[in-house]
């Protein structure tokens, strides 16, 4: 049922009319509310913007001493954040940046954004989301609204942050509310902003997810409400595992078909044009970004906790993370059929992030495939508009322009995210041989077998 852009699942109950909640409910509706976001990064940022355009007063919470002196100054380093929109909120007072908890007592909504990495052991870390949780426990007041947004395990809110805030003796559901809501921000993604996203909402008790509804509904046009904060937590793990899932299978399909002498990508474009029962995903040179390679993980991690082993979520992973492994494999066919080994080539590579037009390098396939070209003697260039300079392997790098004489002195390109800012044509006409991890050539200009895809 739909309610005002609000996708509701079941009836809230009402909010004491005299409780600090029902006060806190009112500061909300009328935009009175101080909104506090922990962790600036390529969630937080957006989020308090957005909190900001709309008449808020918001307080970023950023350790980092750079990021918060820029945002301080009015200049972005999100690409979906303008320096124009954060210099106008800076200007008019609506959005400041602190690098100390100590103003996290006056807020009354504290969203909590940061990120949440694998360990070694590819187990989850949940150690930002502790340092942030455990700052508000120690100034939790009645009235106060916390919302976990970090990705985590099912379970994360429930049973290690409410103990956290617990300690302070006030009473969830009475005294303070506390919720989740999984972050869905596609960075670049122009056709899907933050307000265009539905948002999944689960709370501790109904009145927690009622104020985190009532919150939301002021940037968002739709907010889906899920019956606890672990169905929250779960939904997104089930989104990312879904993606990591089927590229592994597209992934896979390509290390098949190049068994078979066929072509997977056309495999595929043949295969979406049915109309059901069908969805798109394409293989590259592994999976990169704060999510995609690691919420799976988060999942499998605490199945396992609970003696179930995640099979398909574990080959999955198996198989995205050895495309860089198969990337460099190409990279030596291609070189043998010109009769030169990886070692001494100059090998130059088109884009480190881990997807088109963005400047987010997190966990990027690029360095991995950087890291082995490197181990085997190759010497390595790069372009990247995004990543002005970059260690590849450990050794200091700087982007440099894709020039005709830069790629005629380079014994091999390799494009390994196909930003728009590249002159393709040029590639295509000045490089002697090309290993596509994109797909950016047709068939056609890769029938005199210079262009290698995957």
């Amino acid at each position: 049922m739909m309610n005002n852009g609000v996708m509701t699942a079941h009836r809230t109950e009402e909010l004491e009319p005299s409780s600090v909640l029902s006060e806190l409910a009112q500061r909300i509706a009328t935009k009175t509310a101080q909104v506090g976001v922990i962790g600036l990064g390529y969630v937080g940022l957006p989020l308090a913007v957005e909190f900001a355009n709309v008449g808020f007063s918001v307080t970023g919470f950023e350790l980092d001493a750079e990021r918060a002196q820029q945002v301080n100054a009015g200049r972005s380093y999100i690409l979906d954040v303008t320096d124009a929109s954060l210099a106008s909120l800076r200007h008019s007072g609506r959005l400041a940046a602190v690098g100390e908890y100590d103003r996290l007592a006056a807020m009354d909504c504290i969203l909590i954004c940061v990120p949440t990495p694998l360990g070694k052991a590819r187990d989850p870390n949940i150690s930002f989301i502790l340092s942030g949780a455990t700052a508000i426990a120690e100034r939790l007041r009645p009235g106060q609204l916390v919302i976990l947004e970090s990705t985590t395990y099912p379970g994360t809110t429930n049973e290690v942050i409410l103990p956290l805030l617990q300690r302070s003796g006030l009473e969830v559901g009475r005294e303070f509310c506390l919720a989740f809501s999984p972050e869905r921000i596609d960075p670049g993604n122009v056709q899907y902003p933050l307000r265009k996203i539905p948002k999944v909402v689960g709370g501790i008790t109904p009145a927690c997810q009622q104020l985190a509804i009532q919150l939301y509904r002021q940037i968002l046009q739709h907010v889906v409400p899920v019956s606890s904060t672990k169905v929250a937590e779960m939904v997104k793990l089930l989104e990312n595992t879904f993606r990591a899932v089927n590229i592994g299978l597209a992934n896979e399909l390509a290390l098949l078909c190049d068994k078979f002498g066929v072509d997977s990508w056309e495999v595929i474009e043949a295969a979406k044009t049915k109309p059901f029962g069908f969805m798109a995903f394409y293989p590259g040179p592994g999976i990169g970004g704060h999510c995609i390679p690691k919420d799976p993980m988060y999942l499998a991690w605490k199945a396992r906790c609970h003696g179930f082993q995640p099979r398909f979520i574990e080959l999955a992973d198996q198989i995205n993370r050895q495309m860089p492994h198969y990337v460099v494999e190409k990279i030596s066919q291609a070189l043998n059929r010109h009769k030169k080994p990886i070692n001494g080539s100059h090998i130059f590579l088109i884009g480190l992030t881990y997807k088109k037009d963005v400047n987010d390098t997190r966990e990027s396939p690029a360095f991995e495939v950087a890291q082995e070209l490197s181990a085997r003697g190759a010497r390595l260039s790069y372009f990247d508009p995004y990543v002005p300079s970059a260690l590849l392997n450990g050794a200091a790098s700087r982007s440099v322009p894709v020039t005709a004489e830069r790629l005629q002195e380079s014994d091999c390109v390799v494009i390994l995210s196909n930003h728009s800012q590249v002159d393709y044509d040029l590639v295509l006409e000045q490089a002697a041989v090309v290993v596509d991890t994109r797909h950016h050539y047709s068939p056609a200009q890769r029938a005199d077998g210079r262009v290698v895809g995957l």
